[in-house]
């Protein structure tokens, strides 16, 4: 956790010219890098670089620096092996069969995304924020930071503040969990706020179900008097174009699918 953490340090330490070098434009580009730096914005703006990586089932790596392919693919290879087990546990809890919803999603060829948030000091922080309002898609985040807070948690209408122990993951649900479950998970909405003294890097790995598997409430879970199903069905990747062409905000991607 340290050696990605200090890698993702060094990724964001590099020059602008080398980040350039692997970012892709299209929402669904396997790697794509670039800042939400925008002082042009009034009121709020974001303050934030990033980092996107596709890394199973087809695994990839921005080419610099040095170290960093070796590093992420063990780390990829590890958090998916917590997020399995953390989906089994979640299976069983459901009344379901341990491996269901892993068989049902085929995670065997899961969707696993690295991303890599940097938030500088900033001057103003009052007047930015580092990411707006928003819940995940997929099915479980796993977040680690530096030992800088500024996770944010909407709990019962209010902010909470998340301070991370080292070297632990914060698991947030996803939108896919809530679909998956009829509501019975729900997807956290949180945020990112900003200070002006320290840096505060993140970095999230979400996983989300085969890019091609369509996401419907589990039929077990649903029956048409007491249970009726509460989402409409949508393909993965449908729903992450989706996420990614619009502006984030709160929950607004899944009310596209509630029925």
């Amino acid at each position: 956790m340290e050696k990605m953490l200090d890698m993702c340090k060094d990724y964001f330490d590099q020059t602008e010219e080398e980040k350039l070098k692997c970012g892709g434009e299209h929402v669904l580009a396997p790697i794509r890098s670039g800042t939400s730096f925008n002082a042009s914005v009034e009121k709020v703006f974001f303050w934030r670089d990033f980092l996107k990586v596709w890394v199973h089932p087809q695994f990839h790596s921005p080419p610099t620096p040095a170290g960093f392919s070796e590093i992420s693919l063990e780390y990829c290879k590890r958090t998916r092996q917590v997020a399995r087990e953390l989906i089994k546990g979640i299976s069983e809890s459901l009344g379901l069969e341990e491996c269901y919803i892993d068989k049902a999603m085929d995670l065997e060829s899961c969707f696993q995304i690295l991303i890599a948030n940097l938030y500088p000091p900033c001057p103003q922080p009052e007047l930015a924020m580092g990411m707006p309002p928003h819940s995940d898609h997929g099915l479980l985040t796993l977040l680690t930071q530096n030992e800088t807070d500024g996770l944010q948690l909407n709990h019962n209408g209010k902010w909470v503040n998340v301070h991370a122990l080292p070297n632990t993951f914060l698991v947030n649900t996803g939108d896919h969990l809530e679909i998956l479950s009829n509501g019975k998970y729900k997807s956290v909405v949180h945020r990112a706020v900003v200070n002006n003294k320290a840096t505060r890097i993140s970095l999230a790995m979400a996983h989300g179900p085969n890019l091609e598997k369509a996401v419907t409430p589990v039929t077990e879970l649903v029956d048409n008097e007491n249970n009726p199903p509460l989402y409409h069905g949508i393909k993965y990747k449908e729903y992450l174009e989706l996420q990614q062409s619009n502006q984030l905000s709160g929950k607004s991607i899944l009310n596209h699918v509630r029925i």
